[in-house]
């Protein structure tokens, strides 16, 4: 009777040993056995056992193992994708993941160590704004409203001083805004006199005009009268 008892005990002093055992950290637990891990580049091609050692294979290209591994497949390698705002910073090896950048004009959102993992545009800043902090691969642009008097469309590291009209011997035609400079025009030029002006001259043409016609109608009238006068007299 005390065989099958001695023998449930040898049982579970094996399940007990297999779940509390702890391998080396140069190994990894398959089953019940501590097998040496394949170096970093490659993977485990057939599991140790008690006979045998760990048979390991290198990674192919486009995978990678970048630790000592009890791996059977080697991790595939990250791609940088243009449409998430990144390219390639170091290309993948066998040792080591595809690390990426943010695209120029892009910084980084998201990354898992000293990779990034996504990207965004820097903003624009907006007409009557002026850009302050220039985008870096790690932050995006700053922008700054315009104070009173100057101006800018968006695209300059500061505002400019609105045209002064007056200092220019010219007159204020449309007042600057914060996204517009002045505009000037020639001093003393009035549309409104220059189109009655012309008004006037062409008045006064038209008029000459008419008295020419008049007084060279009534010539001709009375040259063609004598005429006829003499004419009659002769008969």
């Amino acid at each position: 009777m005390q065989k099958p008892f001695l023998s449930f005990q040898i049982i579970l002093i094996k399940v007990h040993s297999t779940l509390s055992l702890t391998c080396h950290p140069a190994e990894y637990l398959i089953g019940s056995e501590c097998c040496p891990k394949c170096l970093p580049g490659s993977r485990v091609k057939t599991h140790c056992n008690e006979y045998r050692s760990t048979s390991c294979l290198p990674c192919v290209d486009g995978t990678y193992t970048d630790k000592a591994n009890g791996l059977e497949q080697c991790t595939s390698c990250t791609s940088c994708d243009s449409g998430s705002g990144l390219k390639v910073k170091r290309t993948c090896t066998v040792t080591s993941d595809t690390v990426c950048e943010p695209l120029q004009g892009f910084f980084c959102i998201s990354s898992t160590g000293d990779s990034c993992d996504k990207a965004e545009k820097h903003r624009g800043c907006e007409p009557g704004q002026y850009i302050s902090q220039n985008g870096t691969a790690s932050t995006d642009t700053e922008c700054s409203d315009c104070r009173a008097g100057t101006f800018s469309d968006g695209t300059s590291p500061s505002c400019q001083p609105h045209t002064q009209c007056e200092d220019l011997n010219l007159q204020l035609i449309t007042a600057g805004t914060s996204a517009a400079d002045a505009q000037c025009g020639e001093r003393g030029v009035n549309v409104t006199a220059a189109v009655v002006g012309s008004v006037v001259l062409i008045l006064i043409i038209v008029a000459a005009a008419g008295v020419y016609l008049f007084f060279r109608k009534k010539y001709f009238r009375k040259k063609s009268d004598k005429n006829k006068k003499r004419s009659e007299g002769v008969r």
